[in-house]
């Protein structure tokens, strides 16, 4: 069986970068330790993932672009609190925007600065017959900073999966590790939550004032 083992190669598809699949490899073979690999990526940062509602949906009833405008118009919205609210590397695809940031309470305070202005953006409550709606999910904890985000492992998994999968329009989730982090934390409520699609528990996070 032939396989593909050369870095430089393997970087083209931009999984990772040449480093890193040259570390891997040599991690494989037995030429770096796990000790040494986990020095030179393992960091610890909280990690927010946020998802635009509605994008195949509208795409399918109201075309493509009305779904590129919807996102457009959200990305105008948040990106500007990322930027000034202290992320330290921010990344948008599809309609998705992934952030870095070296503090659990600045991630918070973007959560849901970010939720109050898309819900009181007034061009776009009118400009569609379904509006934008943002689930974010938030993590904290140690994080390889490898591949695309710049974060890979348990705590970015778990912020994918509720802000991608599990959070509802106009919902923030946070993970255990965001919620020892964080809590308490006033004008908040934290509401542990279990599913049986869900392999670990996570917080909703309410406002209550």
């Amino acid at each position: 069986m032939k396989l593909l083992v050369d870095p430089g190669e393997l970087a083209s598809y931009e999984g990772w970068s040449r480093e890193v699949y040259a570390d891997l490899l040599a991690l494989q073979e037995g030429r770096l330790a796990a000790g040494e690999f986990d020095a030179r990526y393992l960091v610890t940062k909280a990690v927010l993932v946020l998802d635009v509602t509605g994008f195949t949906i509208n795409a399918m009833h109201g075309g493509a672009l009305t779904s590129f405008l919807r996102i457009l118009d959200v990305q105008k919205v948040c990106l500007p609190v990322l930027r000034d609210g202290g992320a330290a590397y921010v990344r948008t695809f599809a309609d998705d925007i992934v952030a870095l940031f070296d503090a659990p309470e600045l991630a918070l305070d973007a959560a849901l600065e970010m939720q109050r202005r898309v819900d009181e953006f007034p061009e776009a409550s009118t400009a569609y017959a379904d509006p934008p709606e943002i689930c974010i999910g938030l993590g904290y904890g140690s994080l390889y900073a490898i591949g695309p985000n710049f974060a890979m492992g348990d705590e970015m998994n778990r912020a994918s999966v509720l802000g991608e999968d599990v959070a509802r329009g106009g919902e923030i989730l946070i993970t255990e590790g965001l919620h020892d982090a964080v809590a308490p934390r006033a004008a908040l409520a934290f509401d542990r939550q279990t599913r049986d699609d869900t392999p670990f528990p996570y917080y909703r996070v309410e406002r209550t004032s």
